[in-house]
């Protein structure tokens, strides 16, 4: 059976990936097998993956909202546009969970020029530079001139003293950060420069997913119980992370929903972050 991928290529369906992508959600094992056996009675030849997702998604949402909102991570990561303004607090976010210091939206003096920098972070007197590769499609991939162009930025600043955090310092390291993939020859050329990359799926064990799951810092786009322009309503007054309507609650009562979908909200996202009510 041939399905279609976002990239227009055909491929044969592959159960385990979906199994996969399910067993990352934290829905039971009976659950999965449930979805799985209910994709595969629908499935038709050429069926898009996008068309799979839905249906187990809708699925998945049957059971539990913040199964759903686990496996919804992707396509909420794409919705932290829609130029990547919100994604880079996200970023500045999930290394601040990491135990660095952060700063967004930075404009610093270089050797030649001026540059506008996403995120500079320190830890243990050392700075990195970060710059945030936001894609809103899924298919779009991070090409070796995207790095090229990085480090010629990252050598124009990196000799030049900054004030940062309250102290003049110079930036050591680099950072490239995106919610899609690296082509690979952005990673030979990564390597190669010493720059320092993180994507979806790079590097193995440590990259973007494993470190959202590993502290819980699901975005707010994530959770079911939110229609798009709430969530647009929330990243617009700073709340980025699920947790953080755990943590301040009333900024629902800011954006006017009723009592009983605050209950249902909130309900979902101490799910979602595995927070006890």
């Amino acid at each position: 059976m041939k399905i279609q991928k976002h990239s227009g290529e055909l491929v044969e369906f592959d159960v385990r990936k979906l199994q996969n992508s399910l067993n990352k959600s934290g829905a039971d094992e009976s659950v999965i097998s449930h979805i799985i056996q209910q994709i595969q009675n629908q499935i038709y030849d050429g069926m898009s993956t996008k068309k799979i997702y839905k249906a187990a998604f809708a699925l998945l949402k049957k059971t539990s909202n913040s199964h759903a909102a686990r496996y919804n991570l992707r396509q909420a990561m794409e919705q932290l546009g829609p130029a990547g303004f919100f994604f880079e607090k996200y970023i500045a976010r999930l290394f601040s969970a990491e135990g660095y210091q952060t700063q967004t939206n930075l404009t610093l003096e270089g050797k030649c020029v001026t540059h506008e920098i996403d995120v500079v972070m320190k830890q243990s007197g050392q700075l990195s530079m970060i710059e945030c590769k936001f894609h809103g499609q899924r298919e779009s991939v991070t090409d070796v001139k995207v790095p090229m162009y990085i480090l010629s930025r990252f050598n124009d600043v990196k000799n030049q003293e900054h004030l940062l955090f309250d102290s003049l310092t110079q930036i050591h390291h680099c950072w490239i950060v995106t919610n899609n993939r690296f082509s690979s020859d952005a990673l030979r050329f990564g390597h190669c420069s010493g720059l320092n990359l993180l994507s979806w799926d790079y590097p193995e064990n440590q990259n973007l997913r494993d470190k959202i799951d590993a502290n819980h810092l699901y975005p707010v786009t994530c959770l079911t119980t939110l229609t798009l322009n709430e969530k647009n309503q929330l990243m617009g007054q700073n709340v980025i992370l699920a947790q953080e309507l755990i943590q301040k609650p009333t900024v629902l009562d800011d954006i006017h929903l009723s009592a009983n979908r605050i209950k249902n909200i909130l309900k979902e996202a101490h799910e979602l972050c595995r927070q006890k009510l």
